[in-house]
Formats: C-alpha cells, structure tokens, sequence
C-alpha cells in the first residue's frame, strides 16, 4: 500500500474543496450574510490538503487498490469537511444530521433532515445545491481533468468512482476523457440554467435547481420542492434529468457526428423504452384511479416523477403517497432501475439490466444445448466474461447490503413503507421514498443511528459499493 500517493490525493481533492467553498461564500456575500461557515472550512481543507501533500508519492506508483482506498477515503475526507457550513451556520448543530446532509449533498442523493429549507441561509443552500454539481461527475474525475497523473493513476481513480460495470475512455488517454466528459457536464448545466432564466426563474432558484438536476441529486430551494414553479419550467427540469441521465458517451458520439453509434446504444434505448412505459401507464392509472381530472396534468406529473426516480434526481411536484398502489409500485422498481453507466445517475444502473438479462439468455441456451460456446453481446460487441462475474458479484452484494441496512433500520419499529423505502431511497442515491420520507417528507424523523447507517448507504451505493467495503478488509491495508 503506498499511502504517501494516498495521502497525495486526499490531499488534493481537500485543497480543490477549500477553493470550491468560494462560491457559496460569494452568494453570501451578495445576499449579506455571514461568511464565516465557509471561511473556516475552506482554511480547515487549505491546511490539512497542504499538509498531507508535504510529501508527494509518485502518482504512477497508483494501483488499482490505491485507487479504491483514495476513492473512499477522499470522499469521507470531503464529506467531514463539507458538514463544517452547516454546523457553523447554526443550520444543523447535530453532527449526525450535517454529516447525513453533507453526504447526502456529495453523493447527489437529496434526502434531507431540513424540515424548512426555506429559513436556511442562501449561502448554505448554495453550497447544499452545489455539492450536487460537485459529486455527480465525481470529484476525483475533475481532479483528473485539471490535474496531470502519470501511468494508471487517472483510469484507476475513474474506475473507483465511476459509476456502472465498466468505463469507457472517450479519447485514449484517461485524463482527456475526463476533460470531454466535464466540458459536456459544463455545458449542459449552462444551457439548463440559461433557458430557465428565460422562462423567468429566479436566478438563485435557476443555478440551485441545476445543479440539482445536472448532479442528478434533488435539493431544493423552496418546502414544495418544484410544485411551486410554471409548468414550462417544470418541463424543462423534465428533459434535464433525463438527460443528465444519459450514459455521457451518447453526447460524445454526437459530437463527433457518429450518429449511428450514438442511436444504436442499446442502454440508451433500453433507458428511454422503459422511461415511455411508466410514463404512459401511470398516466393512464392517474386518470382512472388518481382522480385526475386533467389528462395534461397527469402526464406532467408522471414525466416529472418517472424522471426523478428513475434518473435518482428525487425533485417532486406532488405527493405520491397520494398515488393508487400501481404507480407507487412502479416507482419503486425505478428507484431500483436507474439512470444509464457513464451518467451521474445513481441506482442499479440500465447497462447491468441489460448484462443480467442478456446473461439469463445465454445461460438458458447452454443449459439446452451445453455443447455450444455463446458470448453475450453489447453494442455489437462480446462482453468479456470478467464483466459477468463483476457484475453478477455485484448483484449479490447489492442485495446483501440492502437486506442488512433494512434490518438495521427496522430496529427503529416505523412502518414497513417507510423502512424499506428510506432504504432503498438512500441506496440508490434517490432521496424521497414513501411513507414519511415520502416526497412532501424527510429524515429528521430518524434515530442518530439509522442516520449513520443511511449515511454509509448512501456512500457506498454512490461509489457502488467496493470503494468503501475494501476499507473495512484487513489484507486492503498491507504494505504489499
């Protein structure tokens, strides 16, 4: 284990976080009020990212298990330094609850335990929205895009916290990729942000809810989260989360005018036919069991949750607990499908879908005929067996950890919805569930316990699980 490149990372990724605190400390400013809870954090991250930097590892030493323990060890690092706005803002004194928020905040979840956001400091909004932005590519990969590694480093940090089975380099080189993949992440949130302005949104809600969207999270501005906006305005948060829940090679292919490549994704197709379905029947279910008077309405309000959930964004613009049990029901699928690999949505992922159902396929046809050799493939292309056990491995852990954090959270005695919910909610990096956590609700209800354990949830499901189990491996922490 070379923990001085370890050290060098964190390091790095603490000094990137004091530098970042400049922009919720600049709405402050503008709206007059206290800078104090980003000054102290940001020179709390200078020094301790300096000192852990004092002596640099040669960052293409970096192994793919560095890779893991940097991942995960950078993100708690940020996760305890980004709490430190809502402590000293006197927002969430309890450090259960700023940690719960903060990671909440980093992994673009959106479960929350403010129960009046609007009474929140604008500069601590700023910094809760902008944390969204922040960990929805992956701080690690910006730090790839500016910085420059040597060797495997960059692929080995984007491997770690990448979301989805595999990674695809858009250009050769890992460090160029992150730079195509930021330049589009960039450009989208300004295009978003742009034309809500032009359709008369309020500056400081256009910026917040994009970040929201772009980072796929779900903190608002406002208690009614994005009921309270036009219904144009409501649209365009439609398109934005679905398309902030595109695999990010799409806009890539379209950028190089492979047209072809980029419409033969089989994800993407996958992803916007099941979008179609829940759109279409929980429209149809609000009509005759919802007591939907106005087909217009319910197919907003359908769009607008089918693409929350389903890309992990978690905004709202009605109570679902309100909704028949059949699109409930279907909600609760999406929140275990997810957004497309390569995107800054959370969840299962649709490429693991497509594995796993491809995988059954080739499984039942040797089962018939055992004398036959049949690859399973993706995009034209055969997908290589250590995938399939990745992701089969995968899966089993996935449920594994869901099992277990039900039963932890269950010790609280709350009603099953909300139990099991709340955890898959957080898991998944969704935010609202139903029953109390429902989207007119949130977690202010939990024990510091449950907290925690939602918490740690929310961190692995965000960094999909192996970053932050190898922590808890002895044989992770040996010198070699």
């Amino acid at each position: 284990m070379n923990f001085l490149v370890i050290g060098n990372i964190i390091g790095s990724a603490l000094c990137l976080e004091a530098a970042l605190f400049a922009i919720p400390l600049v709405c402050a400013l503008c709206y007059r009020e206290s800078i104090m809870p980003f000054v102290l954090p940001a020179v709390i991250a200078a020094v301790a990212g300096s000192l852990m930097r004092v002596k640099k590892g040669e960052p293409g030493d970096m192994r793919s298990k560095e890779g893991f323990v940097s991942t995960g060890m950078t993100w708690i690092a940020l996760s305890l330094v980004g709490m430190l706005p809502f402590i000293i803002s006197g927002t969430l004194p309890n450090v259960c609850d700023a940690l719960f928020e903060t990671i909440s905040g980093f992994t673009t979840t959106g479960s929350s335990v403010i129960k009046s956001v609007e009474d929140v400091p604008k500069g601590v909004l700023m910094w809760r929205s902008f944390m969204h932005w922040i960990g929805g590519m992956g701080i690690l990969v910006f730090m790839s895009a500016i910085m420059r590694f040597t060797g495997g480093s960059q692929m080995n940090l984007m491997k770690a916290e990448s979301p989805g089975p595999v990674i695809s380099k858009l250009v050769p080189k890992a460090g160029e990729t992150a730079r195509v993949q930021y330049g589009i992440y960039t450009f989208m949130t300004v295009l978003t942000t742009s034309i809500l302005l032009i359709l008369k949104m309020p500056l400081f809600d256009a910026i917040c809810i994009t970040f929201g969207a772009a980072g796929t999270g779900g903190f608002g501005v406002l208690n009614s989260s994005c009921a309270a906006y036009t219904p144009a305005q409501q649209v365009v948060i439609i398109v934005a989360m679905i398309a902030f829940g595109m695999n990010f090679t799409f806009y890539f292919l379209l950028l190089v005018r492979n047209w072809k490549a980029a419409f033969g994704m089989e994800e993407i197709r996958l992803y916007l036919l099941i979008i179609v379905i829940c759109i279409t029947t929980i429209t149809i279910n609000l009509i005759h069991q919802g007591g939907f008077t106005s087909p217009t309405w319910a197919l907003r309000d359908a769009a607008f949750h089918v693409g929350s959930i389903m890309t992990t964004t978690g905004y709202a613009i009605d109570d679902v607990n309100q909704w028949p049990r059949l699109s409930q029901g279907i909600l609760v699928f999406l929140m275990f499908c997810g957004a497309c690999a390569g995107s800054t949505g959370g969840g299962f992922k649709i490429s693991r879908i497509l594995l796993m159902a491809r995988g059954f396929n080739r499984d039942m046809a040797t089962h018939l005929r055992p004398d036959i050799v049949k690859k399973v493939h993706i995009d034209g292309k055969v997908v290589e067996e250590s995938v399939m056990r990745s992701t089969g491995t995968y899966t089993f852990v996935y449920m594994a950890v869901t099992i277990i954090s039900v039963l932890l959270i269950s010790i609280e005695g709350k009603d099953w919805e909300t139990t099991f919910t709340s955890v898959v909610a957080t898991f998944n990096n969704i935010g609202p569930g139903l029953g109390e956590v429902g989207t007119v609700g949130n977690y202010a209800g939990f024990s510091n316990f449950s907290k925690l354990i939602l918490s740690a949830d929310m961190l692995i499901g965000r960094l999909e699980i192996f970053p932050i189990l190898v922590l808890f491996r002895r044989s992770t922490w040996k010198k070699f």
